[in-house]
């Protein structure tokens, strides 16, 4: 096995466990915050925290399957599968959970051979390797804003643990 090759295997193997943990932790986040507090935005232009989560899950969804998979991504004014809709807490817990499930399942079988492939990403020219470190930013990012709109509720959110 070339050195190149046990690096990029160990890099989708530990990127994977990344995915596990972030999961864990988000839903955990989603499970501690009150559905009647799903609504709250900071501001009136803020997205909302479930529409914080789903975004989430949209964004796992365009960046593996579509960015990275070839699928024709979601049409977002039309697909309600990846938004809050009308959807229960219940119901946004689960279909992020499914989405997590599924982004790892991509990247478990991705051929890390194309991790050097390049991509156009928002007029960037980046690998997929970088894609898929954009997208776990991505998720920490808006999770972090579920996490000020917790306090912003007087509400203590999940303990932060070291390995998202």
């Amino acid at each position: 096995m070339s050195t190149l090759y046990a690096q990029q295997d160990k890099f989708i193997e530990e990127y994977i466990e990344r995915l596990e943990n972030s999961k864990k932790y988000l839903i955990l986040v989603a499970e501690t915050m009150p559905e009647d507090k799903y609504g709250f935005k900071a501001t009136s232009e803020s997205m909302s925290f479930a529409e914080n989560l789903m975004h989430i899950g949209w964004a796992m969804d365009w960046h593996s399957q579509s960015l990275m998979g070839g699928r024709d991504a979601r049409d977002w004014n039309t697909d309600k599968e990846l938004k809050v809709d009308n959807k229960s807490k219940k119901e946004m817990i689960a279909k992020i959970d499914e989405t997590f499930h599924k982004t790892i399942e991509f990247i478990s079988s991705f051929d890390i051979n194309k991790l050097e492939e390049r991509l156009d990403y928002f007029g960037s020219n980046r690998t997929k390797r970088q894609v898929l470190l954009l997208l776990a930013d991505h998720i920490t990012h808006h999770r972090g804003q579920m996490l000020v709109y917790m306090r912003l509720n007087g509400l203590k959110p999940p303990r932060y643990v070291l390995y998202q």
